[in-house]
């Protein structure tokens, strides 16, 4: 068997707890040190996860540690400048989303961990949640045929800000904190984007950002699809953090509906997806997802191989971020070729 690699977490903030349980559970890998800003935080997480080096500063961690990975769980302005330190130290990189602050940034970061000829993955991880792996199978099988039109939305009124108050103060919220992972289902199940149109609004008066959005694609496969997603919908029962999607294709239809039940031509599947040791309700599907994300990862790795959510795919799924934020605000069709 061969050996774990030797990996860094960047970040000890709410979400990276989740892929600091992952790292553990996965036997290709270990953390070897933790860094973050935040002392009380990073000595917290150390403990929790019984890990010695720690580091303040993360040019001092590249030089003392001997890693193979980096995972950077930290807000999207640090990005730029921990991946192109990775690059610079030789090893490969796992990026939380939103992948760069903007295309310039995230084209940067593409070209510095190519030219160091290393891995980079953007941690997208709906697209590898459970139930929506399985219809994204479904699709790619030709099970439906031609697939003409697709729906992807998540609409809740589940209170994200208590245990990520930054979410709040940004001018930009649910399309990049949430808006960017149903887009990037959209391009998993339909293929590229060539021109979108959106809207967006917010109804919660407490925070900065919009809160609402609703976005038109055409895709060069064909597909038109909509994609929906508000944090303002009362709904009794709370679907969070459940992704509902609708499919038609030239054999057929699909839905992924509430409670994880896939209804496909007249037969129902129940998706749900298990409940690991360490996660918890209603979060699961979400963690399970940085599970099998991560294991993705490792596995390109080992095999010298693309991942499915490299730096350079998410390139597209940011540009449809930048594209609908552009619609919206100048009320117009935004073609992506002009990103």
């Amino acid at each position: 068997m061969s050996k774990p690699l030797n990996g860094a977490v960047i970040g000890c903030g709410f979400f990276a707890q989740n892929q600091l349980h992952a790292w553990a559970a996965l036997p290709g890998a270990q953390i070897v040190a933790l860094c973050d800003r935040d002392p009380v935080r990073l000595a917290e997480t150390a403990s929790r996860f019984g890990i010695v080096r720690t580091y303040a500063d993360a040019a001092e961690m590249f030089v003392a540690e001997r890693l193979d990975f980096v995972d950077i769980a930290t807000t999207v302005a640090s990005h730029r400048p921990l991946v192109e330190m990775a690059a610079q130290a030789g090893v490969h990189v796992i990026c939380q989303k939103p992948f760069a602050a903007n295309m310039t940034d995230a084209r940067a970061m593409v070209a510095a961990v190519e030219a160091a000829g290393k891995t980079l993955m953007v941690h997208e991880n709906f697209r590898w949640q459970s139930a929506v792996r399985r219809v994204i199978e479904i699709v790619r099988a030709g099970t439906l045929g031609e697939v003409f039109f697709g729906r992807v939305s998540f609409r809740s009124g589940f209170d994200v800000f208590s245990g990520q108050p930054y979410l709040a103060e940004g001018k930009r919220f649910i399309i990049e904190d949430l808006g960017i992972h149903t887009l990037d289902i959209a391009r998993a199940l339909f293929g590229d984007v060539i021109r979108t149109a959106a809207t967006t609004r917010r109804i919660n008066p407490s925070i900065n950002g919009e809160d609402v959005a609703t976005m038109l694609l055409t895709h060069r496969s064909g597909a038109t699809s909509v994609v929906d997603c508000s944090y303002a919908t009362k709904r009794i029962p709370e679907t969070f953090p459940e992704s509902l999607i609708e499919i038609d294709g030239t054999l057929g239809s699909l839905r992924l509906d509430a409670g994880y039940q896939l209804v496909m031509q007249g037969c129902v599947e129940d998706l749900s997806p298990p409940l690991l040791a360490w996660a918890s309700r209603p979060w699961h599907n979400i963690q399970e997802s940085v599970l099998i994300i991560q294991r993705h990862f490792l596995e390109c790795i080992a095999a010298g191989a693309a991942p499915e959510t490299s730096g350079r795919d998410n390139l597209q799924t940011l540009a449809l971020v930048e594209a609908a934020y552009l619609s919206a605000a100048e009320a117009r069709t935004v073609d992506l070729a002009t990103l």
